[in-house]
Parts: C-alpha cells; sequence; structure tokens
C-alpha cells in the first residue's frame, strides 16, 4: 500500500504559488512538443508551424478541460462559483480537452494551408506522452482516484480531497486517510499513455506504407476511449446520464466510430493518390529524421478520407 499524501504546493516564491499539478501539466507539454516534432520532421512537415499552434490549442484545450471537469464535477462548485475560475485551477477534463483542441488545431492547421490529418498523425504521440507525465499531477492533488482496493499499489487519500461517493465519517480529521486506501486511476492511464505513445510510433514505421493519413489518430481514440471506458468503471461520483457515466457513453461512441472508420478506409483498397508516410523498416527509430524537412502542403483528398 502506498500512504504518501504529497502537498499539492511546490513551492512559493512571495504572493507566487507553484502547484506541482502546474508542473506536471507544463512538463507534459514539453514532452509533447519534442515528440511532436520529432514525428512531423520525420513526415516532412513543416514543424516551425508547431510552436505557435501548441500555444493556441494549449488554451482552447485547456479551457475546454476545465469547462468538462467543472460539469462533471458540479456537486464541487455549485455552492462557490468562484472555485472555477480562481487558482489552483485542479481538474480538467480529458475528452473536453481532447475536443476543444482538435477543432482548434483543425482551424489552425486549415488557415495555415496544411493537410490537418497528416498533423494528426504526428500529434497523436505526442498526446499520449503528455498524458503520461501530466496524470501525475492528479497525485499530488490526490484526486483521479476510484474505488476502495487492498491491492499493493492502492493510494491514501486525506478526508479533505475525498469525493462524495467515499466521505469520511462527520467530525473526521481532514489529513487522517483513516487506513483506506483507492484505485489509482491516474497512474493506470499515465501507464497507458507510455504505451499507447510507444505503439503509435511502432505503427508509423513498421506499417508505414500500409496506413493513411488519420489512421494514427483513428487508433489513439480507440486505446484511449477503451481504458477510459475501464477505469470509469472505478469511480463512484460519475457524471451520469439515465445511470449510464458519461464518460462511458463518450469512450463507447469513440471507440466505436473511430473503428469503423478505420475498417471503411482499409476496406477500399489503396488509394493511389496517397504516397507513403514514412520509412518501411520496422522498429521504433526515434533518431534524426529520415524525411526531408521540407514543408509540405498536401492534397484536399487526404482530409477528405476522413
Amino acid at each position: 500500500m502506498i500512504d504518501i499524501t504529497p502537498d499539492p504546493i511546490a513551492f512559493t516564491i512571495g504572493p507566487l504559488i507553484v502547484h506541482w499539478y502546474g508542473i506536471a501539466y507544463a512538463v507534459g507539454l514539453m514532452a509533447a512538443y519534442l515528440v511532436i516534432n520529432h514525428e512531423a520532421r520525420w513526415r516532412g512537415l513543416d514543424a516551425g508551424q508547431l510552436a505557435n499552434g501548441m500555444i493556441v490549442v494549449a488554451v482552447v484545450a485547456l479551457i475546454g478541460g476545465r469547462l468538462y471537469h467543472v460539469i462533471d464535477q458540479w456537486q464541487l462548485y455549485k455552492d462557490d462559483l468562484t472555485r472555477i475560475v480562481l487558482p489552483p485551477y485542479s481538474g480538467l477534463g480529458v475528452y473536453g480537452g481532447i475536443i476543444a483542441g482538435t477543432i482548434a488545431a483543425f482551424v489552425y492547421v486549415r488557415w495555415k494551408g496544411q493537410s490537418f490529418l497528416s498533423w494528426a498523425d504526428a500529434v497523436a504521440p505526442g498526446l499520449f506522452a503528455m498524458q503520461a507525465i501530466a496524470r501525475w499531477g492528479n497525485f499530488f492533488n490526490q484526486e483521479l482516484y476510484g474505488s476502495p482496493t487492498t491491492l499493493p499499489w492502492g493510494i491514501a487519500i486525506q478526508c479533505q480531497y475525498r469525493t462524495q461517493g467515499y466521505p469520511c465519517p462527520p467530525g473526521s480529521d481532514p489529513l487522517a486517510t483513516l487506513g483506506q486506501h483507492f484505485q489509482p486511476m491516474f497512474l493506470y492511464e499515465s501507464i497507458s499513455g507510455l504505451l499507447g505513445m510507444l505503439a503509435l510510433i511502432w505503427l508509423a514505421r513498421r506499417f508505414a506504407t500500409r496506413l493513411r493519413p488519420g489512421d494514427l489518430l483513428l487508433v489513439f481514440f480507440i486505446w484511449y476511449g477503451t481504458v477510459r471506458f475501464a477505469v470509469e468503471s472505478l469511480k463512484a461520483d460519475n457524471w451520469t446520464f439515465f445511470g449510464v457515466p458519461v464518460a462511458q457513453i463518450i469512450a463507447a461512441i469513440t471507440v466505436a466510430g473511430a473503428a469503423i472508420i478505420l475498417v471503411a478506409r482499409h476496406s477500399r483498397g489503396p488509394d493511389p493518390r496517397e504516397a507513403p508516410r514514412g520509412p518501411t523498416g520496422p522498429g521504433l527509430d526515434l533518431g534524426p529524421p529520415r524525411f526531408p524537412a521540407a514543408a509540405t502542403t498536401e492534397a484536399a483528398p487526404d482530409d477528405r478520407s476522413s
């Protein structure tokens, strides 16, 4: 059992309070940038557009993720609406961030005259990289945990951070854990992110001549949706729709939709208009890109294949 109950505050500089959650998010963004930059150059995309694009997408994704979290955990904010916008801003809903970020990315990429689907394939591993790191911010905030467990990796949660599904008895010390341990949902998603990143990079190299633009994004949705559907079953305070957790509904629709599109795209046979997106050799090859780093603007039919 893990009895560590970390302080969410990393350090203070005068009136400035720096939280571990923010540090985890920042390091996750940095990791995402490095992965996406490498994948973009490997694909011959204009990586010079990445920095500005990530700023725009990150801001929009933060807003979308925050909105989803507030709706999902409305009981935490309904009595004090200022908590929605005041620090420490803990709590982000991944689905809200993905939806808002995808819309922002589509608009930005098309504005720059680039192929959205080709960029989506470069971005997908980076999203997993960010998830693998940023989820540890939930550990420091003592959030994103599931049902009580006796598993060796169960984590302790102080009474002050308990959700309505697992409250402490009235009058309990806010710092007490009462010897209870819970499923570390954040850890499951973090491990899934690391494995998902490696899997997408491997698929891009191993099946470079068979993949179509947008395939890796579809695999991302299938992978993440499947994992999210599973971990949501561990929660007790879900945002529900007719008794079914909304996150599981979204996950099921996402997985089914992405799988149908992926199968349908490849059942038509190879499209002669689509050039291979990478080298044919197997392996992860995280070395220097083997594509020229020249900017490319791909033909519109790539986007219509979605």
